[in-house]
């Protein structure tokens, strides 16, 4: 089996990046190096979370042979401790031979930095600029990033000075590539702690509240005005821009240089007005004997980075839109089912979507009327205990795993504990999903708490490429200090435990942070303990709190303005509903 875990795990991380990107984006209208940069960047991103599990139980094994191969003396300061005449060591299922996990993670580590600090931030800006040609867009893609590349370059030469200055160091390459490593982790666990202390409250009380049927109703009915007044003003603003694009379409005529810009222009606008306008046009008529002013090039620019905006926003609150009102009809439908004395499943509306024919055969009206009006708000409560209690003990961890003797943080105990048996299915099982817990915790967040609608994940291939791009360039900023972090939780990273025993593979390749000794043994150390403060802010909702007296509106229970954008959500909802009403009543009398 030696590899063949490594490898069925590439291939079918390959196949799961694939499957979700084709949920989210469009592979047939966006473009394909949007689509290969993003495959890419999350494909990378899932193979760390999945491969590092392997890595840490190859490591626990390679620790037993060196304690086994050296005498009782020389293993005092090593991770196992036992003689090597009472100790056996047993190979896992899904040893990894040496040599290989230290290439792979450089490749892999690499790759990711090259993608979310230098390519993708510059697509995202390609892909948003209004430039009517390839130079134009790189041209503005470089201006754009100007100060964010510079932003970097001052962190790390911050380090660079530092090191330079102390007289004990003395500058190497592997050195240099260690700074670069370490201001990309300080960056990164900088905004992790931020969003992990909102996650593990949050995620949490979700759930819980997940079960209260009323409480979830209400919820979407604020959602929903809130989501129309973004939806009016969508629109409301696509017409303004339609407007001016009418405007310059009708200045602008055929044989008129800037004609091309005003082509591609009207291309990205939706097909109603594309139709609209050409009704509009006249017949060829010659630019030069009109005396006209007429928009610069500068001008269309800034007109065609102002469409790709409006009609991305626009389809987005559309989408947004459609998938609210099914969710507020599954649960006005599961509120009137409750009471059912038939105990069938009754729907309002049938799905618009074509079902399984499997599903429909084992998932029949009373198995759904069982499960959705009484076990699964009993589900939804297990599951928020139990993540409840996976937040607490990653706050423990996070303010203790600094402690080796004796061990505090329990993570590290449980994987210590795991070891002595040599469970390593129990062991890699117990860090993948740690891992992806605190993977959840940090990337719904950012996904959950929208800064002023720039970027938003939509499923049913409505994602634009901007925010495709973004999520690409977020994962692979967050995933590598989160991974870390995990080690440190566990007393897999030397520089925490302090041991001298064989480090892990992907802490190899992060050098020895002892060349930043302000950062090992300060920021790494100290800075994850404020995930504690946070949590009890984001418990009593303080953030949300504030939000609602700057003037943007949260959904807070004992609030006024929460119960009149209720009310009318409510009224919005039951309007939508009789629309749909009414077509389903035509459709059936033209049948």
């Amino acid at each position: 089996m030696s590899g063949a875990a490594l490898g069925l795990e590439i291939v079918f991380v390959f196949f799961l990046a694939l499957f979700l990107l084709h949920r989210y984006g469009d592979f047939k209208k966006q473009h394909r190096l949007v689509i290969i940069a993003t495959l890419l960047a999350w494909y990378l991103c899932f193979l760390i979370v999945f491969i590092l599990p392997l890595d840490v139980s190859t490591t626990i094994y390679n620790r037993c042979k060196l304690a086994v191969n050296s005498s009782p003396a020389e293993s005092n300061g090593s991770y196992v401790t036992l003689a090597p005449s009472k100790q056996k060591c047993f190979k896992p299922w899904s040893y990894i031979p040496n040599g290989i996990m230290p290439i792979f993670w450089r490749v892999v580590y690499w790759t990711s930095q090259f993608l979310t600090w230098i390519l993708l931030p510059f697509m995202q800006s390609y892909a948003r600029s209004g430039g009517f040609s390839i130079t134009g867009k790189i041209k503005t893609a470089l201006i754009e990033n100007a100060i964010y590349y510079g932003t970097y370059l001052l962190i790390f030469g911050a380090f660079l000075i530092y090191v330079a200055v102390n007289p004990n160091f003395n500058l190497q390459w592997n050195q240099l590539q260690t700074i670069g490593i370490a201001a990309a982790n300080t960056w990164g666990l900088f905004l992790l702690v931020l969003l992990l202390g909102y996650g593990l409250v949050e995620i949490p009380r979700s759930h819980w509240n997940g079960a209260k049927r009323g409480y979830l109703l209400m919820k979407t009915y604020f959602k929903a005005a809130k989501l129309m007044t973004e939806k009016a003003d969508a629109e409301e603003n696509l017409e303004d821009i339609m407007e001016e694009v009418r405007k310059v379409s009708e200045s602008i005529k055929y044989n008129h240089p800037l004609r091309k810009c005003v082509d591609t222009i009207l291309k990205k606008c939706p097909t109603e007005y594309q139709e609209r306008m050409g009704r509009n046009m006249d017949d060829y008529e010659d630019f030069d004997e009109r005396q006209n002013s007429y928009p610069s090039e500068k001008s269309l620019v800034k007109l065609h980075k102002q469409v790709i905006y409006s009609v991305q926003r626009h389809r987005r609150t559309q989408v947004q839109w459609q998938i609210l009102l099914e969710q507020a009809f599954y649960l006005e439908d599961v509120a009137k089912n409750e009471t059912s004395a038939t105990r069938q499943f009754i729907h309002t509306f049938h799905s618009q979507e074509p079902e399984n024919k499997i599903v429909q055969y084992f998932y029949t009206p009373t198995v759904e009327w069982y499960w959705e009006c009484l076990l699964r708000p009993w589900f939804y409560r297990v599951l928020a205990v139990v993540l409840a209690t996976f937040s607490v003990i990653v706050v423990w961890s996070e303010c203790t795993f600094f402690s080796t003797k004796p061990v505090l943080s329990l993570f590290a105990v449980f994987i210590q504990l795991a070891e002595k048996t040599y469970n390593y299915i129990y062991i890699e099982m117990a860090c993948f999903l740690t891992i992806f817990f605190l993977s959840i915790c940090v990337y719904s967040t950012v996904f959950r708490i929208r800064v002023f609608n720039y970027y938003y994940l939509a499923s049913h291939h409505q994602t634009d490429a901007y925010s495709l791009l973004f999520s690409g360039m977020l994962f692979c900023r967050l995933t590598p200090p989160l991974c870390l972090n995990f080690l440190g939780l566990t007393h897999m990273d030397a520089t925490i435990s302090h041991r001298d025993g064989q480090p892990t593979a992907y802490t190899s390749i992060m050098g020895s942070m002892k060349v930043l000794s302000f950062i090992a043994d300060g920021f790494y150390i100290y800075y994850p303990m404020l995930v504690v403060i946070l949590c009890i802010a984001t418990y009593f909702s303080l953030g949300t709190r504030c939000l609602n007296l700057l003037g943007f509106q949260q959904f807070m229970g004992d609030s006024e303005m929460t119960s009149d954008l209720i009310d009318e959500g409510k009224e919005l909802i039951r309007r939508e509903k009789r629309k749909r009403q009414r077509q389903e009543e035509g459709e059936n009398r033209r049948r």
